[in-house]
This record gives C-alpha cells, sequence and structure tokens, in this order.
C-alpha cells in the first residue's frame, strides 16, 4: 500500500505580501510555490537573475495568475542587503510573512563573504540579521509572521565565541552547525524582543529534516564540484521513502510555522516523524544549544555589531 504523504491546509493570504529567501529551487521554491497559491503576493530575493526567472516561471505553471516579483539580493554582501532594504522600505509595502529560507552548507575549505566573514555564519545567520533590521519597519507594519530556518544540525555543537569566523582552524561541520544555532537563538531573541517592545512581529523556527534538496549537492561556486556522498545516500533513501522526507514535505515545517493560525512565536517545527527526519509538521522541544537566553542576547549583540545594523523601526518610506 502507498504511504499518504503528509500535507496541510494553507489559509487564504490573499492581500498579504510574503518575502522568501532562498526561494529559486528546493525547499524555497516548493514555499514559494504553497504561499502563491494560497494568494499571498511573493517577493523572492535572488542572487540569480536568471535562476529567479526560472522560479517564476515554475511558479506559474502551477499557480496561473500568481502574482511574484524578483529583487535582486546577495546575502553575502551587506551592501546587497542595505539596498534591498532600501528598495522595499521605498515601496513602502508591509510585510506580512518573511521566511529566512536560504542557506549554505559546509563548503570543503574556509571561504570568506564580501565582508570577510565565514560564509556559512556570514550567510545562514548574519545575512538574515541584516534582513530583518533593514526590514523591520516593513515587519511592524504588517504584524508579521518572521520564520527562521534552522537544521537538525542545531542539536549538537556550540558556538565558537573566541573564533566566530574560524579563522584560527576550519571545520566546515561545525562551523554549519554554529551557523545554524546562532540564527536559532536570534530568532528566539527577536520574539522576545518584539513581545516585550510591542513590535507586533511573531518569530519562531522551523526546521525541513532531511530531504534531498541542494544544500549537499555539486557547487562549484563553493569548492565542490560533485554532489557529495551523503547527498547520494539521501536521494536514495528519500525515493524509496525510508526515513526521510522529499522536497514536497521538508516545506511543511517552514509553511505551517509561517501561517497556520495554530503556529506560536517562540517555538520550533519539524517533522513528526522517526529522529525528527520526516513526517508531518509539528511542535518540537527546543535543541539544548538554544536553550540560553544569555546566548541569545550575546549573539544578538554581537551580530549588530558585525553587521552595523540597529534594531530601530522608523516609518517605511512611502507611508
Amino acid at each position: 500500500m502507498a504511504r499518504t504523504r503528509p500535507d496541510i491546509t494553507v489559509p487564504d493570504l490573499s492581500g498579504k505580501r510574503a518575502v522568501v529567501t532562498g526561494a529559486s529551487d528546493g525547499v524555497g521554491l516548493g514555499l514559494a510555490t504553497r504561499l502563491a497559491a494560497a494568494g499571498a503576493e511573493l517577493v523572492l530575493p535572488v542572487r540569480n537573475p536568471r535562476k529567479g526567472q526560472a522560479a517564476i516561471g515554475r511558479i506559474a505553471d502551477r499557480v496561473p495568475g500568481a502574482h511574484v516579483s524578483l529583487r535582486e539580493l546577495d546575502l553575502s554582501s551587506l551592501g546587497s542587503l542595505a539596498a534591498l532594504g532600501r528598495t522595499l522600505r521605498d515601496e513602502g509595502r508591509p510585510i506580512d510573512i518573511l521566511v529566512n529560507n536560504a542557506g549554505v552548507m559546509t563548503p570543503p575549505d574556509r571561504q570568506t563573504t564580501t565582508d570577510g566573514f565565514e560564509l556559512q555564519f556570514g550567510t545562514n545567520h548574519l545575512g538574515h540579521v541584516a534582513l530583518v533590521a533593514h526590514l523591520l519597519p516593513l515587519l511592524r507594519a504588517g504584524r508579521a509572521r518572521v520564520t527562521s530556518q534552522i537544521s537538525i544540525a542545531a542539536r549538537t555543537g556550540a558556538i565558537n565565541w573566541d573564533d566566530l569566523n574560524w579563522d584560527r582552524s576550519y571545520d566546515g561541520r561545525r562551523a554549519y552547525s554554529q551557523s545554524k544555532i546562532a540564527f536559532g537563538l536570534f530568532g528566539l531573541e527577536l520574539d522576545r524582543r518584539s513581545r516585550a517592545a510591542g513590535w507586533g512581529i511573531t518569530s519562531n523556527l522551523s526546521h525541513p529534516g532531511v530531504a534531498p534538496t541542494n544544500l549537499l549537492a555539486a557547487h562549484p561556486e563553493m569548492g565542490r564540484d560533485r554532489d557529495t556522498p551523503q547527498m547520494r545516500v539521501i536521494r536514495a533513501l528519500s525515493r524509496r521513502g525510508i526515513l526521510l522526507g522529499t522536497v514536497e514535505t521538508a516545506l511543511l515545517p517552514a509553511l505551517h510555522a509561517a501561517t497556520s493560525p495554530d503556529a506560536r512565536g517562540g517555538l520550533l517545527y519539524g517533522p513528526d516523524g522517526f529522529g525528527h527526519l520526516g513526517g508531518a509538521p509539528a511542535e518540537q522541544r527546543l535543541y539544548r544549544p538554544l536553550h540560553s537566553t544569555e546566548d541569545a542576547e550575546r549573539i544578538w549583540h554581537i551580530s549588530e555589531e558585525l553587521t552595523k545594523v540597529s534594531f530601530t523601526s522608523p516609518e517605511p518610506h512611502g507611508r
């Protein structure tokens, strides 16, 4: 007997503006498609316009009449993040949903962002911190739901406080884990600060489990010319429905966290199957490295200093 694939019902999102990072392919593209199908107006910040246009075409094939547009963004460049913030603030449209989904994973050799940060820490964490700061007035205006995609890699590991940029020694897996722990701490602290200051923003976390996305696929620009052995195993298990999810099911925790009236701030949502590797979305216990509010405050302040952003909220331009 064929297994029933998990799914959820998405509420009507007509009239809402949603921004999804990393939506050119994989989980991000699937998320954008589901949001568009529910009536949301989609803004896709992309680094590669060609891939972005292809993504719009694929969304339009699935959702005729979908309202989707591209904006330029390189998450590894603080200048690009500031420029996107100015563009969207000038448009003056409140943002109702922000899904911080984009990420890079375990380049074999240490690489840096435009601004000199270790690539995973700078892209997965600092880039999204700066994005939220630049969009804060629009998020406040929309009383937004902000969902930040972390990873089961955040279950273990720690923040390398003495060498955040892995200058002295580089371990790709530990650096990836750090980036997701830092990002998770930030997402939880964002919810606490919003409630304390009355920003009206709800911030929560999601993780996709394990599925055959492009994170471990070949990325020549990161020094990986072929798919990793792990990627080949993940594809094989996913095809056979063994333990792991598919791209279609891996997007469900973030979709639930970003849209469900039952999803709350300060919580983590992920797959409910064995080992939380696949399955239907459900609330999960916060990973141990995410428990410390002191760590969350510390990474918040360090991230502000490194990105040179401030979480003040002037009125968006054009309002």
